[in-house]
């Protein structure tokens, strides 16, 4: 018994954490959750795949066992007490019990005994009557489902055990012990994956697998995620997705989201058309489909590659679509763009005194570059200006891995909506031509206005604004001030800096002006707080793109969105077992635990010329609550069975 118990608190406490910790997923998604070290811990645990690990196979298999042989050896017991109403029980040991109540009457026996029978039979009881000699005993037993408790117990024990082992996927890990298949651990499609890691519908007759299924797309198989790798389960009919819809709350979060699906069979008539939603999957041949998840089914994307480091800005366009992989040249560097994630909409918190609960941010993608090393950066950018401190900007966030938070550049929003005011503005600063010639114009003014001519002085001044801008350019401020710190002794580097940061600032604004110029702006009257204020912004997000991590800025132009749906496919045939023999145990504990199991005897003798009337009785369990029953049903006794209003 103790054995068995503990077995069943681990199968238990197995069962939560199967329940709890979510099943076969892939192991790099475990890492991410758990660090490497308890992932570990875990894997040689099996909790990864606990209701298929082999220890949970074996406690499963021990406990039918040891059950199995309880219920056989206990049972025929069982059932003999329950039928055997002891008859031959003497006057001494009645007279032993805890609960006995003596009577002696003026009646007789015949009497007595036929008041007796219709009171008990009355109060539920089931008896015997045995008459030795002058005496009649009464044995009386009520209760007795109590002890069948003990047989739906344990039967649904070994019930549920066999519906475990049906579905722990045993035939299965014996075909791989013995070589017939093999786990697929590359990523390539569906159509490559070789016939050992392949599965037919007969191959395999209980399965948990998985499938993300665009809008109009059909398959006829899902993926097993096992261990490292996975394998590929065949249907006998195909599921197709017509369509899918989501609903959201305020804050973002799903708020319900169903599938139209159409079942193909050629055991159909006709197409079964049919509609999914969470926690109300749809049952067919034994299959069950829930609606598990939603994703993103390859949305067409229309990129802008705005380049940050071309005096000439020659835009790229680029069609391509989520998950899918572009190799680009970039200056002679080969890098490949790789979708990894378009979002309609992003929710965020807003900020207090915003008179909102939450804002939306609009489109996003999220993508990597990677060189031609392997390593790879992280992009996160917004389709539309995102508001920030009352003006708007649109943000690109940058992270070198998942561990990390993103990093972001704000370009400000020109008065048009654009991002290419900013973007030509860089432009311009990196076209050293115009640079020097702004620079010669700034320089000459200035040795005008201190009534100086000197062609070499003003080269000096041109260069040094050059090298300022290109050093601006480059690296920000951090940039010059590694420049300044080299070149420049410690008790100038102050003064210095300050002069370098004026002359910096005149030059950005006089090209600035010349932007202005050229898309029509007057720039003889004073600045407007718009483009002033755009100057500002566009000057301190300069300095971010040297740290940027990339040579052009994508920009999501447009968008055709399709949704897909993540279905759950199972079959599981002793899943009804299962329910079976929870119910089995459920209702054996009610029984055992509410219903209780009581004896009585009653002896009739007749003593000196009155009747003597003896009534004693037992409960198996809860013996304080039958020995208030027991008083109870005497009083009822005497009342009604022996006609006395009070006890003598």
């Amino acid at each position: 018994m103790n054995l068995a118990i503990t077995i069943l608190v681990v199968v238990a406490i197995a069962s939560v954490i199967g329940t709890v910790l979510k099943q076969n997923q892939p192991y790099t998604d475990y890492i991410i959750k758990f660090g490497t070290f308890w992932h570990q811990v875990f894997l040689k645990l099996g909790l990864y795949d606990v209701y298929g690990a082999i220890w949970f196979l074996l406690l499963l298999a021990f406990l039918l066992l040891s059950t199995t042989v309880c219920v056989y050896r206990n049972i025929p017991i069982i059932l003999r007490d329950v039928l055997h109403f002891r008859l031959n029980a003497q006057e001494k040991s009645l007279r032993t019990m805890a609960n006995q109540q003596e009577w002696q009457v003026a009646q007789e026996t015949q009497q007595v005994a036929d008041k007796a029978q219709q009171f008990f039979k009355g109060a539920g009881y089931r008896l015997r009557i045995k008459k030795r000699g002058d005496e009649q005993v009464f044995a009386m037993i009520k209760g007795g489902l109590s002890r069948f408790g003990y047989i739906f117990t344990h039967v649904g024990i070994v019930v549920i055990c066999i519906g475990g082992l049906i579905d722990g996927n045993l035939p299965l890990k014996i075909k791989e012990w013995r070589g017939a298949i093999s786990l697929e651990t590359r990523n390539i499609s569906a159509s490559e994956v070789p016939a050992k890691s392949r599965l037919k519908p007969q191959d395999n007759f209980s399965f948990r697998g998985n499938i993300t299924l665009p809008e109009g797309s059909t398959t006829n198989l899902v993926f097993l995620n096992i261990r490292d790798g996975y394998l590929i389960q065949e249907l006998p009919f195909s599921v197709e997705l017509k369509d899918f819809r989501i609903e959201h709350y305020p804050s973002g979060q799903p708020k319900s989201f169903e599938s139209d699906l159409i079942i193909h069979d050629d055991q159909l008539s006709k197409p079964l058309k049919t509609t999914i939603r969470v926690n109300h999957p749809l049952l067919y041949r034994g299959y069950s489909i829930y609606q598990a998840s939603f994703g993103d089914g390859g949305s067409k994307l229309h990129l802008k590659l705005w380049p940050f480091f071309d005096p000439q800005l020659h835009t790229t366009k680029v069609d391509t679509a989520v998950f899918d992989h572009r190799d680009l040249k970039v200056k002679g560097q080969k890098l490949t763009l790789e979708i990894d994630k378009f979002q309609p909409f992003n929710v965020f918190p807003a900020e207090k005194g915003s008179g909102r609960s939450f804002v939306n941010y609009g489109p996003s993608i999220v993508f990597k570059l990677r060189d031609a090393t392997g390593v790879a950066t992280e992009y996160l950018n917004f389709m539309g200006p995102v508001e920030q401190d009352g003006r708007l900007f649109y943000i690109s966030g940058m992270r070198k891995s998942v561990d990390e938070p993103y990093r972001y550049l704000h370009i400000p929003m020109d008065p048009q909506g654009k991002v290419d005011r900013f973007m030509e503005f860089h432009a311009l600063l990196n076209n050293t031509k115009r640079v020097a010639e702004i620079a010669r114009q700034n320089a000459t003014k200035a040795l005008k206005n201190a009534k100086l001519n000197s062609p070499q002085v003003r080269d000096r001044i041109v260069d040094s604004m050059r090298q300022l801008v290109k050093l601006y350019v480059d690296g920000g401020f951090a940039a010059i001030d590694n420049e300044i710190r080299q070149r420049v002794p410690k008790d100038k580097q102050a003064s210095v800096a300050d002069a370098y940061i004026k002359i910096l600032r005149n030059v950005m604004q006089s090209a600035y002006l010349d932007l202005l110029k050229q898309e029509g702006v007057d720039i003889s009257k004073p600045l407007s707080p718009a483009n002033q204020a755009f100057f500002e912004d566009a000057v301190t997000n300069l300095a971010a793109i040297s740290k940027y991590g990339s040579p052009f800025y994508v920009q999501l132009a447009s968008y055709d969105e399709r949704q897909a749906s993540g279905l759950e496919i199972t079959r599981s045939p002793g899943k009804d077992i299962v329910y079976l023999g929870s119910g089995m145990l459920v209702l054996g504990i009610f029984m055992m635990f509410y219903i209780m199991p009581q004896r009585l005897w009653l002896l009739l003798k007749p003593v000196d010329g009155k009747l003597q009337i003896l009534l004693a009785g037992s409960g198996l369990r809860n013996k304080e609550d039958f020995s208030k029953h027991f008083v109870e049903l005497t009083k009822a006794f005497e009342l009604k069975a022996l006609g006395i209003a009070e006890r003598r």
